[in-house]
């Protein structure tokens, strides 16, 4: 049943006419239908639509707002905004109605009202487009949960590892330094660990439940730098994204910002990079608009930043910026105490056959890793380990595994593989832990308990290595 308008509505008739002929046109297909005005207020309802409400005979809905008549109606965004809503879900009570809503325009382009169409009473007609959106969702979970880890810190302090003064001091004012909230400069060799404290220090802050974003400075082009960190307006540039992009400093508002080899950081940029730090603010590129952001800054660098100064690379003021905190991290050769537990925590992530139980370092193969001077620190020797693990015939890497995996040594006399009359392997191994033991000596100045550690080995196995060496000092 089709009802006439009333005075109440205010759609022109001739677009009244043109909504009319595509409801007999395509009633089959559809369940009800319902149109308002450019008010938003009910014009006309099919009477199959009073049924599915279950009106009463003697209601009429015609000139209410339809949302008195359809609470969770959606037509009036529809009226307001002139587009289309082709196909939605909307609950009436505990059922659920697949629905289509078009806007109703004039020749000029002016949107009169809105008719809307129930295609199903029953969703399970959209099972399989429901089936795919839900996978999509299920995918598009997966994909925010893994950018999430991305985000967020994958090391603690646990992970480095170490039992000298020089650690335990580290680890000190690595926690001090996490209680407090101002920028935070790491210095340090290549391979020391830089990045693993910086995850550290945002762990065990009050920032630890925020984002943390690491950047490589020697990793992204200068022309990229300005937008990778203040992110893009729409349409800056030719080219641009219609979306707003977001920087690396609003990706980790609320959490940290990592800057590793700030060293590397080229001038043209240094100042814009200054002014966030004073000012608390960016300025996306293309856009006039400043953001409040909030974010403490943990830089790292290798590089000697007083050089950098003094050759006018790198300004001054943003040094002292960055510079509030300061951690020194020590090189691998000045703890080789340490060598033994960082070997044992290393090779706990070196692969190894289904049949190995675990790898095992010897004594003696720890003695030959301390006479080497590290300049690539413990990625050198993660390096050395895996190379040894790939050569070795069993889960052992001994002294004869280790010093093939470490030719260096062998080029520059550290060690001294003789054949023929000098002896043996085993010879060779016996002279080169009796060479191990002395240095160890020599660099503890004769403290047999320091030496030990040094060695990676027990007092008592010490002992009996002097014994046996006839080193009984």
């Amino acid at each position: 049943m089709v009802r006439a308008l009333t005075s109440n509505g205010t759609t022109p008739p001739a677009i009244v006419k043109e909504a009319m002929g595509a409801f007999n046109l395509l009633r089959d297909y559809f369940e009800g239908a319902i149109m308002v005005d450019a008010q938003a207020r009910i014009t006309w309802m099919d009477g199959r639509y009073r049924r599915l409400l279950k009106l009463a005979e003697g209601f009429d809905p015609v000139g209410l707002p339809v949302e008195q008549v359809l609470p969770h109606s959606m037509l009036r965004r529809v009226v307001e905004t002139g587009r289309a809503s082709l196909l939605d879900i909307m609950e009436i009570g505990e059922r659920q109605l697949v629905v289509c809503r078009i806007p109703l325009k004039d020749e000029s382009g002016t949107v009169q009202g809105a008719i809307g169409f129930v295609f199903y009473d029953n969703v399970d007609y959209l099972a399989p487009i429901l089936k795919k959106v839900e996978q999509l969702q299920r995918q598009l979970s997966r994909a925010q949960a893994a950018l999430d880890r991305e985000r967020s810190t994958k090391y603690s302090l646990a992970n480095f590892v170490g039992v000298s003064d020089k650690v335990t001091e580290l680890k000190s004012q690595i926690r001090r330094f996490a209680l407090r909230d101002g920028p935070a400069l790491i210095l340090g060799e290549t391979g020391t660990g830089k990045e693993l404290l910086a995850h550290a220090i945002h762990q065990a802050s009050d920032r630890a439940d925020g984002p943390f974003v690491a950047v490589n400075m020697a990793a992204i082009p200068e022309a990229l730098l300005e937008s990778e960190f203040f992110g893009v307006a729409p349409g800056a540039y030719t080219g641009a994204e219609k979306k707003a992009r977001k920087g690396k400093f609003e990706l980790a508002h609320g959490g940290t910002l990592f800057l590793d080899e700030i060293g590397d950081m080229p001038l043209s940029i240094q100042a814009k990079f200054l002014r966030v730090l004073q000012e608390g603010e960016i300025e996306a590129l293309g856009s006039n608009a400043l953001k409040k952001i909030d974010v403490r800054i943990i830089a790292a660098t290798s590089q000697d930043l007083d050089q950098l100064m003094a050759a006018k690379r790198f300004r001054a003021d943003l040094y002292y910026r960055v510079a509030v905190l300061t951690v020194q991290v020590p090189p691998l050769r000045e703890r080789l105490e340490d060598m033994a537990v960082i070997c044992e925590r290393l090779l706990q992530d070196t692969p190894r056959s289904e049949d190995m139980r675990g790898w095992i370092i010897e004594p003696d193969a720890i003695g030959l890793l301390q006479r080497h001077d590290w300049p690539g620190n413990v990625r050198e020797l993660r390096n050395v380990l895996e190379r040894a693990a790939a050569i070795a015939p069993s889960e052992v890497l001994d002294f004869g595994v280790i010093s093939r995996a470490m030719p260096q040594l062998l080029e520059r006399g550290q060690v001294h593989l003789v054949r023929g009359d000098q002896g043996g392997l085993a010879e060779v191994k016996d002279r080169a832990e009796r060479d191990a033991i002395l240095d160890a000596l020599n660099r503890s100045k004769g403290q047999k308990a320091a030496a030990a550690r040094l060695l990676g080995v027990s007092r008592s196995q010490f002992y009996e290595k002097l014994k046996r060496h006839d080193l009984a000092l």
